[in-house]
């Protein structure tokens, strides 16, 4: 992509939508997605999961996003002119550092298998998107893969089989159509060491070769901007690769949202709730605080050497607090083995407020002009 990227993962807009959730610019009601164009969104990223479904046909939440609903919000931004990022996660629910659980169709496969299941899942989604005239302007090929993929057979530091099951989903991407860029994406974009590592272990694996790292950047988890900076300044010129903030978002409010999904106060979680956490962070959770962020996060992104630094992904930015979306529901929960309650724990981080208005950060991400 030769454009700079200014991107938003609406991958739960359709949940939002469904359960009532609306947008104003202004006091102007709009379609969210039309709103993020007008003030310069050019990208959206969308979640693939492989079967975020019971046996029974019980949906996980979190946007449920299979492939037919995912292809309606790529639809939406194809009719409106935007580009779109596929994000491939291997997985029947959320993957992140914490958990890489295989789908419930790829258990008890040996390593081969698995190399073989990732290829023709991949290549399966691909024709599908090629043929409903879809194809995206670029692929993530796995989810924030600090610790590996498809638990425990590509577990980090497990790279010959890591790069077994990253370069299989490459290849099928590259038979489909050659000309689309893949992205690999960790989490934790201040940690140096990390990408370094990550990255030359991948690649003395035989790793396939990819065009674009993408990192998460969340202040309120890992760190400076000065730390981002310094990273990815480093991996410009030790990679030559092109670099993206594939998963960012500052806060822009304190107050608990807990009155607009109804939930109990024991089921409050997230960064609203976590006081300790937030009064850490350098960007107050403010309207202005999340301005400033998107400022100098824009900024930093802009001096990146080599001119690599190609822009940003927004996560989850019109995830209101309507009753009925939630991260996980309860049979979501029970499937990951997770303690934690559900509701949503990002209202908070998102770019409108918790009744639907577009909040001054836009303007902010509209205004800027990468160098």
């Amino acid at each position: 992509m030769e454009q700079w990227i200014k991107g938003m993962d609406v991958s739960s807009l359709l949940e939002v939508e469904e359960c009532g959730g609306r947008f104003f610019d202004g006091d102007a009601p709009g379609d969210a997605l039309q709103i993020l164009q007008r003030y310069g969104a050019n990208l959206v990223r969308l979640r693939l999961w492989n079967d975020p479904y019971t046996a029974g046909g019980e949906p996980y939440g979190a946007g449920t996003c299979d492939l037919p609903r995912m292809m309606v919000l790529a639809r939406r931004a194809k009719n409106l002119g935007i580009g779109w990022m596929l994000d491939l996660q291997y997985s029947d629910f959320w993957t992140d550092p914490g958990k890489q659980l295989r789908p419930k169709a790829w258990q008890g496969l040996t390593v081969r298998q698995l190399e073989r299941a990732v290829y023709d899942y991949t290549l399966a989604v691909m024709r599908v998107l090629k043929e409903a005239n879809l194809l995206p302007e670029m692929v993530s090929v796995g989810n924030e893969l600090s610790n590996g993929l498809l638990w425990p057979e590509g577990q980090y530091p497990h790279f010959d089989n890591i790069a077994r099951f990253l370069s299989a989903g490459i290849r099928a991407v590259r038979r489909v159509d050659r000309h689309i860029p893949v992205m690999i994406h960790l989490d934790n974009g201040c940690r140096n060491g990390l990408f370094r590592d990550w990255f030359d272990r991948y690649f003395a694996a035989g790793g396939a070769d990819f065009e674009y790292i993408g990192m998460s950047y969340y202040p309120f988890w890992h760190g400076t901007m000065e730390q981002l900076r310094d990273n990815m300044n480093d991996l410009a010129v030790r990679y030559h690769k092109n670099l993206i903030v594939t998963e960012t978002a500052a806060g822009f409010t304190l107050e608990d949202y807990q009155q607009y999904e109804k939930l109990p106060a024991e089921q409050r979680t997230g960064p609203a709730a976590n006081r300790e956490t937030v009064e850490q962070v350098l960007y107050p959770m403010t309207p202005e605080g999340q301005c400033r962020f998107m400022t100098e996060l824009m900024q930093t992104i802009c001096q990146v050497p080599e001119h690599r630094g190609r822009g940003f992904v927004y996560w989850e930015p019109a995830w209101l607090p309507v009753p009925g979306s939630q991260w996980a529901n309860q049979t979501a929960r029970a499937y990951m083995n997770e303690t934690r309650p559900g509701g949503n724990e990002w209202a908070n981080q998102t770019l409108f407020d918790y009744g639907g208005r577009a909040l001054p950060a836009l303007q902010v991400i509209r205004d800027f002009r990468p160098e």
